[in-house]
């Protein structure tokens, strides 16, 4: 017989995806322990997508996470991206890209890639051509690049990263969005065009004493967001605006993913969310966009981004319904991945078996009396 547990006063979500992460562990040695993946999974990031791994170490600890070694959350990713002829490949044909394209996707073990900037219009193009030739699944880098935004839209891409460095877009820009069914992900804590969002949430939150922070995230790592903290006036933040797009796209049909980009791991995925409502999405679409929606932009919606039988069972356990406030997807009492449920403020194993997590290593960093 299954077990069955009564929780009443609960709401529970599916798993977070983030599709735009960056969990980057240290690179060149392997870590025993990541912090990144605890800190995501703690805050029941249970999927990410690294659309871009910069080197191989990424492949290797996501292997280590499958098979058990660490803890963490699915890690899915691009290889490092495609540069093309933008940095080191000499495009001529459309049978040099399909060579390119297969040389990364059997060497990296990936069925997606990241076309970044590669060149001009009929470069790009060849990119697509030869991605659906060998059934991958590519995604863009932005890049600032509003022209370049739009023709990848044209041309069938189906993920774009990074918000578009123009707002608010007219009613043709936001159609054309929505109907190329490109999966639009802004990455609202490094929005373009303004000081970056993440920033806005240091200024309003002290994480230094947050006792979950505490246990996630080595000490180093939290002075360094939280002891000096940028200040900028409310109006200079562009992110409402940005979000204000991505509402509009959603609203005409189009996709939108969550992309925390590894600015805090974690926490910094239910900053993105609560971007996106303070720029008038309602919580229930941003919701939308940190599961189903996610997990449509990476293909992986037969599997992921909704709570329904033949589904992976990743979900999340709030003791607030983010419904009434968008803040209480925080309020996070227990995470389940693939069937493993964990304590949410210690990720303590709770069932199929009780254990508490191991010590890690930068719990023991600091003399004691250190704060």
């Amino acid at each position: 017989m299954r077990p069955r547990a009564r929780h009443p006063g609960k709401t529970v979500i599916p798993g977070l995806i983030d599709i735009h992460a960056h969990p980057w562990p240290t690179w060149g040695i392997h870590e025993t322990e990541v912090w990144k993946y605890l800190a995501n999974l703690a805050w029941g990031v249970t999927t990410t997508r690294d659309p871009q791994t910069a080197t191989t170490d990424v492949l290797t600890y996501a292997d280590q996470v499958e098979t058990g070694d660490l803890i963490g959350p699915r890690i899915y990713h691009t290889g490092p991206g495609v540069f093309g002829a933008f940095l080191e490949e000499n495009w001529g044909s459309l049978d040099d890209v399909r060579n390119t394209l297969k040389r990364y996707s059997e060497f990296y073990h990936t069925n997606t890639i990241k076309q970044y900037m590669a060149g001009n219009r009929k470069q790009r193009q060849w990119v697509i051509m030869a991605a659906k030739e060998l059934g991958l699944m590519p995604t863009i880098e932005g890049g600032l690049d509003f022209k370049m935004n739009q023709t990848v839209q044209l041309d069938g891409y189906p993920g774009s990263e990074h918000s578009f460095p123009i707002t608010p877009l007219y009613d043709d820009a936001v159609q054309l969005a929505a109907q190329s069914g490109i999966t639009y992900t802004p990455t609202l804590l490094v929005s373009y065009g303004g000081p970056f969002s993440e920033n806005y949430f240091y200024e309003r939150y002290d994480i230094h004493d947050n006792p979950k922070i505490r246990r996630f995230l080595p000490h180093e790592e939290i002075d360094q967001r939280a002891e000096r903290r940028a200040w900028f006036r409310e109006n200079q933040y562009v992110f409402p605006r940005i979000a204000a797009t991505a509402a509009a796209i959603l609203r005409a049909g189009g996709n939108v993913g969550m992309g925390c980009h590894g600015q805090l791991d974690g926490l910094g995925c239910h900053w993105e969310l609560w971007a996106m409502v303070g720029g008038g999405m309602t919580p229930r679409e941003a919701l939308r966009v940190g599961t189903i929606d996610g997990a449509r932009g990476i293909g992986m919606e037969q599997d992921l981004g909704t709570l329904e039988p033949g589904k992976l069972a990743d979900l999340v356990v709030l003791d607030a319904n983010p419904l009434d406030d968008i803040h209480n997807t925080e309020k996070i009492r227990y995470v389940m991945k693939n069937g493993r449920l964990y304590d949410g403020a210690t990720l303590d194993d709770v069932w199929p078996r009780t254990r508490p997590l191991p010590r890690m290593w930068w719990w023991e960093k600091e003399p004691k009396g250190v704060k």
